[in-house]
């Protein structure tokens, strides 16, 4: 399907939902899973009414998860003492940041050359249709279900837990109006804060083009 095809049909189904969840779960909060992932989850903040810090979606806590895999098997260290960073839209527009991302603490820009982390960013950002490929049917479940669950534990546990997520911006990272893969904080209340850093020339401007990519997907819904 193009992309417009899965907005189309995706839409309906998101829309159908939300609207018989809205009314009946007034404080609930909605995670959303569905692809495009931004996209759909500002249709579903527009549609349900909720304030934005009850809508987000998945994004890049599962992309995150799958970089800091290919790390590991990488170095062959467990994945416990791999962090990894990503930001942007969920898909081949995510902006892995392998500056913010460590083994241990230290930064995988000193355990690594710049080829293997080009190979390893690429992957992450391939990893979706990879496992589809492998599948031959159906799409990915097990990571988007364990991503799910470790959202899920953050706000019912109120953990503040640090995660990538799409969360609605009003100006940081100099973004307005769209639901983007950002580093947010998660607890009873949803989206608690949006945690900015600082970005190189270079991420910035692949930052902007992953903005682009997931806005024009938004107006594709002619909300």
């Amino acid at each position: 399907m193009t992309r417009e095809d899965l907005i189309d049909t995706n839409r309906k189904i998101v829309e159908a939902v939300v609207k018989e969840v809205a009314p009946r779960s007034p404080n609930a909060i909605l995670i959303m899973v569905t692809n495009p992932l931004d996209a759909m989850t500002y249709l579903a903040w527009k549609v349900s009414g909720y304030p934005h810090q009850r809508v987000l979606g998945q994004a890049g806590i599962l992309d995150s998860a799958r970089f800091r895999t290919f790390i590991a098997m990488e170095l062959g260290v467990s994945v416990e003492n791999v962090h990894a960073f990503v930001l942007g839209g969920h898909g081949d527009e995510m902006v892995p940041l392998p500056r913010y991302s460590t083994v241990a603490g230290i930064p995988i820009t000193e355990l690594l050359s710049e080829e293997r982390i080009a190979a390893l960013v690429e992957r992450t950002r391939k990893g979706g249709g990879e496992i589809v490929e492998l599948l031959k049917a159906g799409s990915a479940y097990y990571a988007p279900g364990a991503a799910a669950t470790q959202m899920v534990e953050a706000i019912l546990q109120d953990k503040k837990l640090i995660v990538p997520c799409s969360c609605y911006l009003t100006g940081q990272y100099g973004v307005r109006d769209i639901y983007f893969g950002v580093p947010a904080k998660l607890g009873t209340r949803g989206v608690e804060e949006i945690v900015e850093i600082e970005l190189t020339s270079a991420e910035r401007a692949a930052l902007e083009k992953s903005v682009a990519l997931v806005r024009s997907s938004i107006q594709a819904l002619k909300l």
